[in-house]
């Protein structure tokens, strides 16, 4: 499953909320990828995440799969809508 978000926030996805991103990653057994300008990394690496630079304009993809893919997902777009990360691309 995989979903691609559009990222709106002025300050794209910086340290706190990049954080609080993998923090939520990590509560799910699922395999989580994050992909943005021809990298992919595993969501559940802060240093990974932080590595890609994500700022405003950005499309980013989400990828999951495993057990619990389908509610990481929806927990994952719900972070990155309500916390004005981003939108559905």
């Amino acid at each position: 499953m995989e979903q691609l978000f559009l990222i709106t926030s002025e300050y794209g996805i910086h340290a706190r909320p990049a954080t609080r991103l993998v923090n939520l990653a990590m509560t799910f057994h699922a395999e989580i990828d994050l992909s943005a300008m021809g990298k992919t990394v595993n969501l559940k690496s802060i240093m990974g995440l932080m590595s890609l630079g994500i700022y405003k304009g950005e499309i980013v993809k989400i990828s999951v799969s495993g057990s619990d893919a389908e509610k990481a997902l929806i927990a994952i777009a719900d972070f990155i809508i309500t916390e004005n990360l981003g939108k559905l691309a």
